[in-house]
């Protein structure tokens, strides 16, 4: 593909063109459009801000999964001696290296888990299983009681459950079906907490709100909303992501309610204008308020392929004995460049730049192209965010 800008300088680049799934480059842009929230939205302070200290926290544990249908781990010392552990807790003595070779139906896997605030003990939760070893499938496995540590070492959950992955694996000598991945399973409801995390809301005087992305405008108008509708000067904005609250004298003892009164507030909100790239996956979000200065570019495909065919070469009839059958890498490159347009985009919202760049043909990957070429020359007005 060939970029060039007529703006203040000129800029080149030649890339493989490849598409995502077929879909036009308009269709993603008009989704991103729905989902982004726009620069001036109302929105509830629940759904914009998190209370500090009340958060989930993560559990992790070492496990085995057994029942496999000899899709399990092939070999390790890592599987070995804890199964070993485990009969010997059962009163079954076995050697480890009694257990090479003969584990197939067993892999071992890391357990993990959020453990959210205040959950009571005998509260169940989800448990995600990831194989740690080379283990093809955990399909119809069982995970075996597993307990779940935080960092400070302690036990606060026992896992336990068939393993779910969503998928399934076929496979015969020469060709295998599979669907969605195998080594990662999912058990809903699949560990039982033991020890709480517990925090006393009730006795707090000050709370702190933590935006979920942080802006300055945003933390003021939470501030003001709030001292306006208690009719006190309880909240104030401390930074771009933090907005400090006194509760009131009539809520001490009772700060949960006035917990859930300051959620049910509605916030305008304020975002900078941004450009969001996933280059792995091919999308692009961008913001309704993002603005593009007069600018023209040329776009063109250019696609390279290249095919590899190997020939087997014999030695002829009355070659000498050391003459051997070689095989010699055959290679056949085509390329194929199609013309490129010159198209002029005045300054432009984002909807204009939609119908600019729709009329060009744009994939979602030329289209990433475009826009980091258009924030190198300046000519894109917004933050661009490559994930």
């Amino acid at each position: 593909m060939k970029l060039k800008f007529r703006l203040l300088q000129s800029f080149k680049e030649e890339v493989i063109p490849c598409t995502l799934n077929g879909y036009p480059v308009l269709f993603f842009i008009f989704l991103a459009i729905f989902l982004f929230i726009s620069n001036a939205s109302a929105e509830r302070i629940k759904d914009i801000a998190n209370w500090a200290g009340i958060r989930e926290n993560q559990l992790v544990g070492y496990g085995l999964v057994v029942g496999l249908n000899g899709t399990g781990d092939k070999d390790g010392t890592y599987l070995y001696q804890p199964i070993a552990n485990m009969l010997s807790r059962m009163g079954i003595t076995v050697n480890v290296k009694d257990l090479k070779g003969k584990v197939k139906n067993v892999a071992a896997v890391m357990v993990t888990a959020k453990l959210p605030t205040n959950v009571r003990p005998g509260t169940k939760i989800d448990v995600q299983v990831s194989s740690i070893g080379d283990a093809k499938s955990l399909q119809g496995g069982t995970l075996l009681m597993t307990p779940l540590t935080g960092p400070d070492g302690e036990v606060y959950a026992v896992a336990q459950g068939p393993v779910s992955i969503g998928g399934f694996i076929a496979a015969g000598r020469a060709a295998q079906a599979i669907k969605n991945h195998q080594n990662v399973g999912y058990i809903p409801e699949g560990a039982i907490v033991e020890k709480a995390v517990p925090v006393n809301l009730n006795a707090k005087n000050e709370l702190q709100l933590l935006l979920q992305f942080p802006d300055i405008t945003t933390a003021r108008n939470i501030a003001e909303k709030i001292n306006d509708t208690f009719k006190t000067g309880i909240a104030k904005a401390l930074d771009p992501s933090t907005v400090a609250v006194s509760v009131p004298l009539n809520y001490r003892g009772n700060v949960l309610d006035f917990m859930a009164e300051v959620e049910k507030i509605e916030v305008s909100t304020d975002l900078p204008a941004r450009v969001v790239i996933n280059e792995r996956t091919g999308t692009v979000v961008i913001g309704s308020h993002v603005k593009i200065t007069p600018v023209a570019l040329s776009h063109g495909g250019l696609t390279i392929t290249i095919k590899e065919t190997p020939e087997v070469i014999q030695p002829p009839p009355l070659a000498p004995e050391r003459a051997r059958t070689e095989t010699v890498p055959r290679t056949e490159v085509k390329v194929e460049e199609k013309q490129a347009s010159l198209l002029e985009v005045k300054g432009s919202t984002v909807g204009e730049l939609v119908k600019a760049l729709n009329a060009l043909g744009v994939t979602p990957k030329d289209l990433i192209s475009i826009l980091e070429a258009l924030k190198t020359s300046g000519a894109l007005k917004a933050d661009l965010i490559i994930m």
